[in-house]
């Protein structure tokens, strides 16, 4: 993402994944919490370097959030192979567990952020981990994939931001998906998927969500 940013193997289920780590710029004060963002689908040319997960992982880093990301199964230098989001369920999980074992980062807040197929994976993450008592402070999802994959009911607090004008994912389905959970969807009128030439639009309603 930038020349800060840190890359780097861990062990993960199915073998290693690759990791990149980008830190906050204020040495004056500790970290806000730490971030994780999730990648589109592998298959269709999806990695951690993609423009809306760079962009995610770039608002979060100035939101003062040491932020993470990772190449899911057969990706870059991680190992396996594509296992429909269920492996790349452990494997977040897995991340997740090393971001919390490095000193100062066991205790503090946690943000999770994904992008369209990264939204499916994430869901369940999240469900996992609430599921054994562990908390998030907030998600964010972007594109929300839910007339593709059976993404799971998320918080209450979840920001959810879709494009008007999506050609991949209908932005009549993330009203069904949402519509019974009450949860609130932000539009950017104009956008598609991939957020081209509105990605300073997403960048500043997830900021103005966090003031």
């Amino acid at each position: 993402m930038n020349a800060q940013t840190e890359k780097f193997l861990i062990d993960g289920p199915a073998g290693k994944i690759e990791v990149a780590l980008d830190r906050t710029d204020a040495a004056d004060k500790a970290p806000r919490g730490i971030a994780l963002v999730a990648h589109p689908h592998p298959l269709f040319g999806g990695t951690m370097d993609n423009k809306v997960a760079q962009t995610l992982a770039r608002t979060f880093v100035q939101l003062g959030y040491t932020t993470y990301r990772s190449n899911f199964r057969g990706v870059g230098q991680t190992a396996g192979e594509h296992d429909n989001g269920i492996g790349e369920q452990d494997d977040l999980l897995a991340l997740i567990d090393h971001m919390r074992a490095q000193p100062g980062q066991e205790d503090v807040p946690l943000v999770l952020a994904g992008f369209s197929f990264g939204t499916f994976v994430l869901s369940h993450v999240a469900k996992r981990l609430v599921e054994s008592g562990k908390s998030i402070e907030r998600m964010v999802f972007a594109g929300t994939a839910a007339s593709r994959w059976e993404v799971a009911p998320v918080p209450e607090s979840t920001l959810v931001i879709h494009g008007e004008v999506d050609e991949t994912v209908p932005i009549s389905s993330v009203y069904d998906w949402a519509r019974p959970q009450e949860l609130p969807v932000v539009v950017i009128p104009g956008g598609e998927h991939f957020f081209h030439r509105k990605l300073h639009v997403l960048k500043r309603i997830i900021v103005d969500a966090w003031r």
